[in-house]
């Protein structure tokens, strides 16, 4: 057997070593059009902070390692276009410019999603940066150590946009950060976590804008020295731009079935409209596991998870992708947040009505542990089903990191468990790590008598 993976990020990572798992002994060709493979943009932020420092550390694989494992892997070589009929593709070579055909008998696709750029007057000016990829992530570093460089403006409050402006605040820049959203990770928390977040920027001087939309970058020479909102100008010779990504499926326009906003439909074990070519990562959607729909939830760990689902039916073995909760996690200055499932506030963005929820302020373990050895307090909310008190959500935060018992709701939504469920569950009791009882169950029991009344 033949398999050509196109992509090295998450998704087309975890095909590989997938089918590696699944069948050994089949011919893998890794493809990847730029000259790195699998960098993780996730880790971008731990190598602008010098907390890594080799950014060609911020990988999966390596080319070497993955031909020891006898993956054919080709870097700097695009594929042009895909013949379904006779089950080829049409290579080019961008470091010489020759080309050719290959033949597959399975072709996995995880051609991902490109930042999505602003189209206003303007757009053209130098220093106007994304976030996304090994290249990027280079520029920034530059950018951090200039010395003529003061303000930047990052546009979109979503956790890439969140990592840019703490990274750049930390490297003593003046920071603001804007969003269409009034609220700061509006799509990611509940009001009562980014209030106490958006304290948390401004005391480590990022200034958070709200409810902005973006009308023009103001240049000079050639390069941007400000941006122009509906909210006011504000100078910035650095712009960051984080406001979401555009399904890189050009590809594959006129060949796979795509959705409404271009990305590629598939079915429950990954394979597209077309026998024989699976796709995987940010140009796919994923099963939600609060709803049972389909959903655009662009996190790595979906894409990991649907690698291994393309994988596993590409070398014959049935198996279908799980249903996820949109689970993560990220540290904002002294804070540490997770969050999974759906939010009180933004429920009906998610096909969810009427859910309830439960918010329980309590300290990370006893009382008699001072805050000096590490006490903290912690804040966790969970919402509900009021029906059947089936778990819908839960988030957390804490200047202590409780982010792991995310984890632990998201499984409980996987499992359609209720807050009767989790009232009583098992977690183990000692003073150093946890309470006799785990905030969990706190808002679990809570949750109970909301429904009792």
């Amino acid at each position: 057997m033949k398999v050509i993976v196109v992509g090295s990020s998450h998704g087309g990572y975890e095909a590989v070593r997938g089918m590696l798992l699944e069948n050994p002994d089949a011919e893998i060709q890794w493809y990847e059009r730029g000259n790195f493979i699998s960098f993780l943009s996730c880790g971008m932020e731990l190598y602008l902070e010098g907390t890594v420092k080799d950014v060609n550390t911020v990988a999966y694989e390596t080319v070497d390692n993955a031909e020891k494992d006898g993956v054919h892997v080709f870097v700097q070589q695009e594929i042009a276009s895909i013949d379904e009929k006779n089950k080829s593709v049409h290579v080019k070579n961008l470091a010489d410019g020759s080309e050719r055909d290959e033949s597959y008998d399975k072709l996995i696709l995880a051609i991902g999603a490109t930042p999505r750029r602003l189209d206003v007057p303007g757009k053209d000016l130098e220093n106007l940066y994304a976030m996304r990829g090994r290249d990027w992530a280079i520029k920034l570093k530059q950018k951090m150590v200039d010395p003529d460089l003061k303000h930047v403006f990052v546009i979109g409050s979503g956790y890439i946009g969140i990592e840019a402006a703490e990274a750049f605040a930390k490297a003593g820049k003046e920071v603001t950060i804007v969003d269409h959203n009034p609220r700061l990770l509006g799509n990611y928390l509940d009001s009562e976590f980014t209030e106490k977040l958006t304290q948390e920027f401004k005391e480590n001087g990022v200034n958070f804008v709200g409810s902005v939309n973006v009308a023009e970058f103001v240049g000079k020479d050639g390069k941007v020295s400000g941006v122009k909102t509906d909210q006011g100008t504000f100078d910035a010779e650095l712009v960051v731009e984080t406001a979401g990504v555009i399904p890189n499926t050009s590809l594959v326009d006129g060949l796979l079935d795509l959705d409404e906003r271009g990305r590629i439909k598939i079915d429950e074990h990954q394979e597209t409209s077309v026998k024989d070519i699976y796709a995987v990562g940010d140009a796919t959607k994923v099963p939600y596991a609060p709803t049972g729909e389909l959903s655009s939830i662009a996190l790595a760990s979906n894409a990991r998870r649907q690698g291994r689902t393309a994988a596993a039916n590409a070398a014959g073995r049935e198996l279908k992708m799980t249903a996820v909760s949109g689970s993560s996690a990220l540290s904002v200055f002294n804070y540490h947040f997770a969050s999974t499932g759906v939010k009180q506030d933004t429920q009906e963005k998610c096909g969810v009505k009427g859910a309830e929820s439960v918010l329980i302020e309590d300290w990370a373990v006893p009382p008699f542990v001072s805050e000096e050895a590490g006490n903290a307090k912690v804040y966790f909310k969970i919402t509900f089903d009021p029906t059947d008190g089936r778990i819908l959500g839960g988030q957390i935060m804490s200047t202590r990191d409780v982010t792991a018992n995310i984890n632990t709701i998201s499984f409980a939504i996987q499992q359609h468990a209720t807050v009767y469920d989790l009232a009583y569950a098992d977690f183990f009791f000692q003073p150093g790590f946890d309470r006799p009882w785990n905030i969990m169950n706190e808002a679990a029991q809570a949750a109970v008598r909301k429904i009792n009344k």
